[in-house]
């Protein structure tokens, strides 16, 4: 198989919850754990640290691991779900893991994936791209690597290592169907990557979710820090925070720093606030350095200044409790929306936070998960939401970019899944 078809195997032959949903989830640590004995335990070969929480996740992991590059490590990066290529998932220093590496790996375990013959595993995607991943860094010899959780925490496939730092960003409502139907029983589940003596770093905390972070760390002899204890550096210096978001996310980054300065690492140059501040902002010439260069895409991304035009990932009402205060005060002639979301998620709530005065373009992603556009436009007529209907995301980004004037803002976004159809379009010929 050439790489083309690698993916195509691994998208359309493997259960795969972001594409199926529910049908392709499949909890537990079984196969996972047999894959991992086949290679000889690769992830630990190398210090990791494990990052869960609802929001946030992806900034936190892509900003740990650049710090950690920048202060002289060789650092793994392993996140989900991709935009445009499969290969965005797994990382060094950086860089991309290679195509030819993604289909040996593949190779290997098809069409049995079993690794002694005793029968098939029959592995979902995010299982052998788990695997694929804890090799590679092995491979790579990785001196850390940052593992971003998939969903959930105490049954996600990533839950296997013991890392030397968790970091769980935030709990909201999301993936109920699976992680429960209160932040406390979803706290639960991600606080699962709690490890025995291992510290533990709480982005954001409720009285609802906090004494079940507190009562896992006490059962785990791990300590606790709570990043909104935190005494943050002051003055910041000037920078923009790409995503309201962002603030939140960078009081509990350098929260986890703090704790990465007391572990055994082989550091080369200081993670000290006034060392790391200059690459997690990625400063650029000419412009206001911001938290937006660190190869994370999708995330408050501008991707053309006249009409201005932005997408973001935001799929559920917790993301969208910052994506629609700074949408509605972005300064513009008129706000243009292209909006789509997948059927597990709660549209009705983020339905209810958007702009009255924008003009929708309602579409669907490439996803059997998307609501159909129809089904969208009339959900959003009852809360006095109008506009077209377009059955793909290109289609209703190019009639947004040919109705709009310069002056004029368009968003789109709702989902990943949205955001990743136009991305791959933009980008197509790029990578």
């Amino acid at each position: 198989m050439n790489y083309r078809e690698t993916c195509e195997y691994l998208f359309n032959q493997l259960p795969m919850f972001e594409k199926q949903g529910a049908s392709g989830y499949k909890p537990g640590l079984q196969t996972t754990e047999a894959l991992d004995a086949h290679y000889g335990h690769p992830h630990r070969q190398y210090k990791t640290i494990h990052v869960a929480g609802t929001n946030g996740k992806g900034s936190v992991s892509h900003a740990l691991a650049r710090i950690l590059q920048d202060a002289g490590l060789r650092v793994g990066l392993y996140t989900s779900p991709h935009l445009v290529d499969f290969r965005e998932r797994i990382r060094v220093d950086g860089e991309y893991i290679s195509e030819q590496y993604v289909v040996d790996f593949v190779e290997s375990l098809t069409p049995n994936p079993s690794p002694k013959g005793e029968g098939s595993l029959h592995p979902s995607f995010f299982e052998l791209t788990t695997a694929m991943a804890f090799k590679y860094f092995a491979d790579e010899k990785v001196d850390v690597a940052v593992i971003e959780v998939g969903l959930g925490g105490r049954l996600d496939s990533t839950n296997i290592i013991t890392p030397i730092l968790s970091v769980i960003t935030n709990i909201a409502l999301d993936h109920t169907q699976f992680l429960g139907n209160t932040l406390a029983e979803i706290a639960s589940e991600k606080a699962g990557i709690i490890k025995q003596g291992v510290p533990v770093v709480i982005g954001e905390a409720t009285p609802e979710t906090r004494p079940v972070f507190e009562q896992k760390a006490r059962e785990m002899n791990a300590p606790i820090f709570f990043a909104e204890e935190f005494e943050m550096p002051s003055p910041l210096p000037d920078f923009e925070l790409k995503g309201a978001y962002q603030e939140k996310n960078l009081r509990t980054i350098l929260c986890a720093v703090a704790q990465i300065k007391n572990l055994q690492l082989k550091i080369k140059k200081s993670i000290s606030q006034p060392n790391i501040l200059p690459s997690l902002l990625g400063e650029g010439a000419g412009e206001r350095p911001s938290i937006q260069n660190l190869g994370l895409m999708g995330r408050w991304q501008t991707l053309q200044k006249q009409p201005l035009v932005i997408c973001d990932t935001g799929h559920n009402p917790a993301a969208w409790q910052y994506l629609a205060p700074q949408i509605k005060a972005q300064p513009c002639r008129q706000l243009r929306i292209v909006f789509g979301m997948v059927d597990d998620k709660d549209i009705d709530t983020v339905l209810a936070m958007l702009p009255k005065n924008a003009i929708f373009y309602f579409t669907q992603a490439a996803s059997h998960r998307a609501i159909p556009a129809e089904k969208v436009a009339e959900k959003a007529a009852v809360h006095h939401l109008h506009g077209s209907i377009h059955q793909s995301v290109v289609e209703a980004y190019q009639k947004a970019l040919a109705e709009a004037h310069d002056d004029d803002f368009i968003f789109i976004g709702g989902s990943s899944y949205v955001v990743a159809d136009l991305l791959s379009e933009i980008f197509a010929f790029s990578l």
